[in-house]
């Protein structure tokens, strides 16, 4: 029974249909439970946490997680655990208690290093940047942020470089370096447009439109502004109606000859 539950749950999940992919899945925790297959439980219950976090319900999420760890600690799953602590993390980080995450994120870091994890310590020093950018404190932000690009460029992770890139030049940006942020910036624009990422791309052009008007140079703000109009029409993106007035606002305040 409890293979059908987990099929079912696969469905409703890919589906989007979250309440009975979550019902699914907590049949299917019963059934391991009666079964008393500790791996197979552990499985169920990661995916039940996986669709209670999507869901919202972050307190559920966290007993699963919480119970899925206790399990794998005592089958000695380095690499699982470090994977469960990260989505403790990430809860943290959700509920808007950052404080509490980073236990999680820096166990899970000693755990991933010997492992050669790439992929996973590249998402995970992003994490760790991204909360060290979100309380000002830039070195540590920017030094988690190039140990993350590091990773990435091993396994030539390509949405990972352009993700980070965005940040770092974020960072740069906010604290002051604009040179270093237009690099960062400039190279997160490559990657996005690599992938095919439109919002991304356009995310990118107008934080560097934002650091150019810093700069006070109007004209290079234009030309960023003006991409991320073109790319806001042809993909319908949301911020066109934003974008539109801030470009009317910089092309006004330029000198006419």
């Amino acid at each position: 029974m409890a293979e059908n539950d987990k099929h079912r749950a696969r469905i409703f999940l890919h589906r989007g249909q979250l309440a009975q992919a979550r019902a699914a899945y907590e049949q299917a925790v019963a059934d391991d439970r009666l079964a008393d297959s500790p791996q197979e439980l552990s499985a169920s219950l990661g995916n039940l946490g996986n669709v209670c976090a999507l869901s919202g319900d972050l307190e559920q999420a966290e007993t699963c997680y919480r119970e899925v760890l206790a399990i794998q600690r005592t089958e000695h799953n380095q690499h699982a655990i470090a994977h469960t602590l990260v989505n403790l993390g990430n809860l943290h980080i959700g509920a808007g208690r950052p404080e509490k995450a980073r236990p999680y994120y820096l166990e899970a870091l000693d755990l991933l290093k010997p492992l050669d994890d790439h992929r996973a310590l590249g998402i995970l020093y992003h994490n760790l940047g991204m909360e060290e950018a979100r309380q000002s404190h830039w070195d540590q932000a920017v030094a988690h942020f190039t140990e993350a690009l590091e990773c990435h460029r091993r396994i030539g992770n390509e949405e990972g470089l352009a993700l980070t890139y965005s940040q770092l030049g974020k960072t740069f940006l906010e604290s002051g370096a604009l040179r270093q942020a237009e690099k960062c910036l400039n190279n997160a624009s490559e990657h996005f447009i690599k992938l095919g990422n439109a919002p991304g791309e356009a995310a990118v052009l107008r934080l560097l439109a934002a650091l150019y008007v810093r700069e006070q140079n109007s004209a290079s703000a234009i030309r960023c502004l003006e991409r991320v109009l073109s790319l806001d029409q042809h993909y319908r993106l949301p911020e066109l109606a934003g974008d539109t007035g801030l470009l009317a606002e910089l092309r006004q305040s330029v000198p006419r000859p």
